[in-house]
């Protein structure tokens, strides 16, 4: 069964980080790619950057380029985005996808002006 269990939301002030972690189970981690997305209040949900476990090759909405960082640990299969410079819009749940569609339950990231 394939489990993804994100963490380390939570409130910081504009200009603050967070660095967000999707721990993966139940698929072969380093022959896929891992993405992260977002949802704000009464928006879609829009992805935020995804990398490929294997090569290390990534991708970063305009959005979030330069100020994001997605990086993998194969060991602990487990996805990181390290946030910088958060601003008020980066305020969403912010989830990661597996490579069948999978999500998971989302953590909450408010970025308070």
């Amino acid at each position: 069964e394939v489990q993804l269990v994100e963490s380390g939301g939570g409130s910081v002030q504009a200009g603050g980080s967070l660095k967000l972690s999707c721990a993966a189970s139940g698929f072969t981690f380093d022959d896929h790619a891992i993405g992260w997305y977002r949802q704000a209040p009464g928006k879609e949900r829009e992805g935020v950057s995804c990398i490929a476990i294997s090569g290390g090759k990534t991708y970063y909405a305009d959005s979030v380029k330069g100020r994001f960082t997605i990086s993998a640990d194969n060991a602990k299969r487990t996805v990181y985005l390290q946030m910088d410079s958060l601003k008020f819009e980066d305020t969403a749940v912010y989830y990661c996808k597996g490579p069948h569609g999978d999500w998971g339950q989302g953590t909450q990231v408010t970025v308070s002006s």
